[in-house]
């Protein structure tokens, strides 16, 4: 058990029979009255994020979720393939669990699989990856004082605003918390 005045962002728990991420919380001490936390929280089964507010001091169960490193192999149909680099076991996901997550994956990419007890429960992606730009509208000389941006198309279907200076073919590091461009790589 954890108390909910030791939230942290990133932290997983078990509330109500379902699994959650801690994606936000802030403490809270009114005036007048008790003391409560507001959360942010992601659900891992389904990806359904919700705000719950817990009195100061209350205990969750906390999840134990193992993060196994695998290797994305391929699509098959409606799921996609996953081996692990240490056992060569395979696991497949359906491709309605990680949709957001396959804007990012390239094959042969390593991610984590985010697995509780014998449940799969999906992709866990690095902070940055790198994709090649496979289309975009050629920058032209003298756009780029005013800081503007335009459209790219990434090599995984992924659309993101990039500087003018972008040519197709460059490669970008884009952040995948929020679908954004870094920098090139």
């Amino acid at each position: 058990m954890i108390s909910v005045n030791d939230f942290k962002t990133g932290l997983t728990i078990e509330v109500d029979g379902g699994l959650w991420r801690v994606l936000d919380f802030q403490h809270v001490k009114p005036g007048k009255g008790a003391a409560f936390v507001r959360s942010k929280l992601r659900n891992l089964r389904n990806g359904a994020i919700q705000e719950k507010t817990f009195r100061a001091g209350e205990k969750v169960e906390k999840a134990q979720i193992d993060n196994r490193k695998m290797q994305y192999l391929y699509a098959s149909g409606d799921s996609h393939v996953f081996m692990d680099m240490d056992s060569y076991e395979q696991v497949e996901l359906p491709a309605a669990n990680i949709e957001y997550e396959l804007k990012f994956l390239k094959e042969n990419m390593e991610v984590h699989i985010m697995m509780f007890q014998y449940e799969t429960l999906g992709v866990e992606l690095p902070n940055t990856v790198e994709l090649e730009v496979t289309e975009t509208e050629p920058g032209i000389k003298g756009d780029t004082a005013s800081g503007g941006t335009k459209p790219a198309t990434l090599e995984t279907g992924l659309i993101v605003q990039v500087p003018f200076f972008v040519n197709q073919g460059d490669k970008l590091i884009i952040n995948t918390t929020e679908a954004s461009y870094v920098s090139r790589a």
